[in-house]
């Protein structure tokens, strides 16, 4: 398919510059540099190195040199399709040739297509460099009638998918600030839903020192496992390895300042009045599943007011929501948006690839009087960089209704 996407890209550069040498040598050197680039690094990545700078160095490298040519192939294909029918039309009837009725037609739609292309070039170019730290504070009101009174302005703030393996030593000053983000909200509670490595408890080591600057709230940090926490990407020499991987990543939520919660609760008490906070290991309808709600949730009552933190959304489509135990406000992350998409909140605009996936993918959603928030991620994963769907920080705001 690259192989057919690079032939029509080239064929609608050579029409659009009228077969001029310049633009050609340009484009095949282009092109040429991009593909070393891509074929290195596949050759030269070592196997279980996890998600390296060279790994990232080359999915950058063929998302931002196939994406814009897959926008200029689609229609310069589409016009050979027409074209061809067009042709099979007058061949049959004997009337004048396709070019007769169109003679300016190639070279409008390819340097159409080569200018639309320009978009998703550039755009993935700024999600590569600037976007991915393109941090937003997203705040929302949550009212509940049955919220004890003393809880009524309880602040929590959440991160998700961390992803500290991805993330480049030189850009230590851009986690930092948004560490100071987290900070300046001055939360009662901060939690983190999951994934603070991709695959290896040493991917941490280099950002224990930042992420340890985040505030202790007031009644506490928690966190929960995700499924990268558990070091199922990678072939590992013996269990006794693994094992030790997976203790070194659960150490290494504490180093941060982090209660890792595993398949328990805790009780959040105020002016003798109080709530639950659940934390439960990975559930994935696709990924490892080790949450164990029952022994969570052993010792509540129905009736008492629950958050529950279970790393991935669907989660909650399938066990939570209609669960009769109630859970009042369920934080996930996990779908990350898919690092990819479109939101424009004043028009109602919210899209990526994402939502073919997971049924609730960014942001809140409710049933039956009970919420989900997603957490679009503070980190990113696979490709380097985001589009659209950028950085998270979330602060949620509890309030009772009467």
């Amino acid at each position: 398919m690259a192989i057919i996407i690079e032939i029509y890209t080239y064929r609608a550069f050579n029409i659009a510059f009228n077969n001029s040498r310049l633009p050609r040598i340009i484009y095949l050197i282009t092109t040429a540099i991009f593909l070393g680039i891509i074929i290195y690094q596949a050759f030269t990545l070592k196997p279980n190195s996890g998600q390296t700078f060279g790994f990232q160095l080359m999915v950058g490298a063929f998302i931002l040199m196939y994406l814009p040519k897959l926008f200029v192939f689609i229609p310069v294909f589409f016009q050979d399709i027409v074209n061809g029918i067009i042709a099979l039309f007058n061949f049959i009837f004997r009337r004048n040739s396709v070019e007769n009725y169109f003679p300016e037609r190639k070279t409008f739609i390819s340097k159409a297509a080569l200018a639309f292309a320009a978009i998703p070039f550039l755009g993935v170019l700024h999600g590569i460099t600037l976007g991915k730290f393109n941090f937003k504070l997203h705040f929302n009101k949550l009212y509940f009638g049955d919220l004890p009174s003393a809880f009524d302005g309880f602040k929590i703030l959440q991160i998700s998918d961390v992803h500290t393996g991805s993330i480049l030593v030189r850009d230590r000053e851009k986690i930092e600030d948004a560490v100071k983000m987290i900070n300046d909200q001055k939360a009662d509670l901060i939690l983190f839903t999951g994934d603070i490595v991709n695959n290896f408890g040493d991917e941490v080591d280099p950002w224990i020192e930042v992420l340890n600057k985040i505030n202790k709230a007031p009644f506490g940090n928690f966190a929960i496992m995700g499924n990268h926490d558990y070091g199922e990407y990678s072939e590992w020499k013996s269990e006794k390895a693994k094992r030790q991987n997976l203790e070194k990543i659960k150490a290494s939520y504490g180093k941060i300042g982090f209660k890792l919660m595993l398949n328990e609760h805790i009780t959040l008490e105020k002016d003798y009045q109080e709530i639950k906070l659940i934390g439960v290991e990975n559930w994935g309808n696709q990924f490892i599943q080790k949450a164990d709600l029952p022994k969570a949730t052993k010792g509540i009552e129905q009736k008492d007011f629950k958050i529950l933190m279970t790393h991935d959304p669907s989660h909650w489509e399938y066990k939570i929501k209609n669960d009769p135990f109630n859970y009042h406000l369920t934080l996930s992350g996990h779908t990350h948006g898919m690092q990819m998409g479109i939101e424009v909140p004043s028009l109602g605009i919210k899209w990526s690839p994402s939502k073919y996936i997971y049924k609730q993918w960014a942001g809140l959603y409710e049933n039956k009087g009970r919420y989900i928030y997603v957490n679009r991620g503070f980190g990113y994963h696979f490709f380097p960089g985001r589009i659209g769907i950028w950085p998270e920080i979330t602060v949620i705001e509890l309030k009772k209704s009467n």
